[in-house]
C-alpha cells in the first residue's frame, strides 16, 4: 500500500508569507511516512516562524524515532504563549504513517482530521492528553489502522472557519461542509490524487469567502492509501553492448509506465525489439529537442539536454511547455520511480568545458533522485548496467 501525501495552501489576502507551515519527510527503507502541519498565531513572517519552528521540532523528534506521542507533548508544553491572546503561538496536527496501515495521530488546536473509508466518515476513539502547565491546552491522540483506499484530510482553521459572520456561513463553512465538499468530489472522482484533491479543496474554500479574500492562511493536508504507480525511466546505453537485447526486453516487460531518454537508447531499442520511432518536432525548440514517439511506450524524449532542463524544473518549480515539463510530469505522476541507466559514455556529448554535474548522466539522474524523494516525497530506484 503506498501513501500518497501532499499539502496546498493559500496565503491569507494581502500577506506576503505563509502563516501555516507544512513538513514532511519519507522514509523508504521503513515504508514509512512523517507530516506535521502548523498554524502559527496570527498571520505573516511571525506566524511562519513560529508555525516552521513546531514543525521542524516535530519533525527532529521523529526522524530520531522519539514516539510522536512524546514528541508533541514536548512541544505542546514548551510552546510559549501569546501575552495578548493568552493563547499558544501555535497549533499543529501529526502523523506517523506506515504502508501496513499502522498509523498515530497526534492533534492540538488544530481542527478535528477527516477519515474516510468507502464514502463515509469514521469516527475513532481518542485518548486526551492535558498539558501539565497549561490548562487551556490538550492533545488528542489516535491509533488508527488504514485500508487501501482510505482518506486522510488534516486542515488549519482557515479552512473551516472562512466566510464566518456572512449570511450564509454565520459560523464558518465548519468542519461538516468541508466535509460535504470533499464526499462530492470523491464521488466524482474516487481515484482522484493527494494533490489534486488538496488544490481543489483549498480552491473551494477561496471561492466560498467574501471576494476571494482569505481572512486567514488555509492549508489542506490530503492522505490517499492505494497500490503505487511506477513507472521506468531507461537513459543512456548499457555499458556492455552485448546486453542490450537483455535490458531491451527487460524495459518492455516493465507493467507501469514507461520513459525513454535518449536517442541512442531509443535506437537500441528500435533495433532490438523491431519498434520503429516517429518523431514529433512541434514540441521542439532551439536549446531542447522536442519528443518522439514509439509503440508500447508512454515517452520519448532526447537524454542529457532534457534530463537536465527536467532536474532544473523540479528543483524551481517553475517549468516551460516543452519535452522537459512533459517528463516531469510524467514522473510526478508516479509513485514508485525506476531509473534504468546506462554506465556506457556517449561520446556525443563529451565536452570537458561543462560541468561533471552535466556532462555525466548518472550525476543527473543521483541528483534528480535526491529532489524526487526528498521535495516531491517520491520512492526512486537507480540501478546502473
Amino acid at each position: 500500500m503506498f501513501i500518497d501525501i501532499a499539502c496546498s495552501q493559500k496565503k491569507k489576502y494581502n500577506q506576503n508569507a505563509y502563516g501555516d507551515f507544512f513538513a514532511s519527510n519519507r522514509y523508504p527503507n521503513m515504508n514509512r511516512v512523517v507530516a506535521v502541519l502548523s498554524d502559527g498565531l496570527g498571520s505573516g513572517i511571525k506566524a511562519n516562524i513560529l508555525a516552521c519552528m513546531t514543525s521542524t521540532m516535530l519533525l527532529k523528534f521523529m526522524e530520531n524515532h522519539a514516539d510522536i506521542e512524546k514528541s508533541c507533548e514536548i512541544i505542546m508544553n514548551s510552546l510559549p504563549v501569546c501575552k495578548v491572546r493568552g493563547i499558544s503561538y501555535s497549533t499543529f496536527s501529526a502523523i506517523d504513517c506506515y504502508e501496513n496501515g499502522k498509523a498515530k495521530i497526534v492533534e492540538e488546536g488544530n481542527p478535528d482530521f477527516i477519515w474516510i473509508r468507502n464514502g463515509e466518515v469514521l469516527k475513532p476513539e481518542c485518548q486526551i492528553i492535558q498539558s501539565k502547565d497549561f490548562k487551556n491546552r490538550r492533545m488528542k491522540v489516535y491509533n488508527i489502522k488504514l485500508e487501501k483506499y482510505d482518506r486522510v484530510i488534516f486542515c488549519s482553521d482557515g479552512a473551516t472557519q472562512v466566510a464566518m459572520g456572512t449570511k450564509q456561513y454565520p459560523l464558518g463553512l465548519e468542519r461538516s461542509g468541508l466535509i460535504k465538499i470533499i464526499l462530492n468530489k470523491l464521488q466524482q472522482n474516487p481515484e482522484i490524487s493527494s494533490t489534486d484533491l488538496s488544490n481543489y479543496l483549498v480552491h473551494q474554500i477561496e471561492l466560498i469567502a467574501p471576494n476571494r479574500e482569505l481572512k486567514d492562511d488555509t492549508s489542506i493536508l490530503s492522505i490517499y492509501c492505494r497500490d503505487p504507480r511506477e513507472s521506468l525511466i531507461f537513459t543512456g546505453p548499457p555499458f556492455h553492448s552485448e546486453k542490450d537485447n537483455y535490458y531491451a526486453k527487460t524495459f518492455m516487460e516493465f507493467k507501469g509506465k514507461k520513459a525513454i531518454s535518449g536517442g541512442t537508447t531509443a535506437n537500441i531499442i528500435s533495433r532490438e525489439l523491431n519498434i520503429p520511432i516517429s518523431t514529433n518536432i512541434s514540441l521542439g525548440t532551439s536549446k531542447l529537442p522536442g519528443i518522439s514517439k514509439m509503440e508500447g511506450i508512454d515517452l520519448v524524449c532526447e537524454g542529457i539536454l532534457t534530463l537536465t532542463k527536467t532536474l532544473e524544473y523540479l528543483e524551481s518549480g517553475k517549468p516551460e511547455d516543452n519535452a522537459a515539463k512533459i517528463l516531469m510530469d510524467f514522473l510526478l505522476d508516479s509513485d514508485v520511480i525506476n531509473f534504468l541507466v546506462g554506465a556506457q559514455m556517449n561520446k556525443a556529448h563529451y565536452d570537458p568545458n561543462l560541468p561533471i554535474e552535466i556532462e555525466i548522466r548518472k550525476n543527473i539522474i543521483k541528483q534528480m533522485a535526491k529532489v524526487l524523494e526528498e521535495k516531491y516525497l517520491k520512492k526512486v530506484n537507480v540501478q546502473f548496467v
